[in-house]
């Protein structure tokens, strides 16, 4: 009597198994089709954006050019500048600057121009920081490893 009710428990868990996974199975459907129907939301180039995202922009290896064109000059157009120099050293704010420098000269989507448009911007709206500038370019440039 004890192997009847086994395999009939066991037939009734195998049952109750397949509804599970047929509910399981059938329920996706219905998220496929509501996820195909909406449209794919493009986000705006021009929404402002705080540094740390356009850091996160710039940080994304598979960012292409044009996004990082537009990453670069909405950092230009929104926190181009930099605080003043406190005595002969740099502003702690600088260091942010200096990682989107090293980011931007090692990421593969770069090129020159961009590039240099960065690099006379900044330097432009930050005469004081000139050397700085140009000591995080170049390690930057020196850190790509050709």
């Amino acid at each position: 009597m004890e192997i009847t009710l086994l395999v009939k428990s066991f037939v009734g868990l195998v049952v109750i198994l397949f509804f599970l996974i047929m509910f399981l199975l059938y329920t996706p459907n219905k998220k496929k089709t509501a996820k195909k129907l909406q449209k794919p939301q493009k986000q705006r180039h021009s929404d402002y954006k705080t540094l740390e995202e356009l850091l996160e922009v710039i940080k994304n290896k598979s960012s292409s050019t044009e996004e990082l064109a537009v990453a670069l000059d909405l950092v230009m157009k929104y926190h181009g500048s930099i605080h003043p120099k406190l005595g002969i050293r740099s502003h702690p704010d600088f260091d942010i600057y200096s990682e989107i420098l090293l980011r931007i000269c090692r990421h593969p989507n770069i090129n020159k121009d961009i590039l240099l448009k960065f690099n006379r911007e900044l330097e432009a709206k930050n005469p004081e920081y000139k050397r700085e500038i140009n000591d995080a370019v170049t390690k930057g440039l020196n850190s790509r490893g050709f």
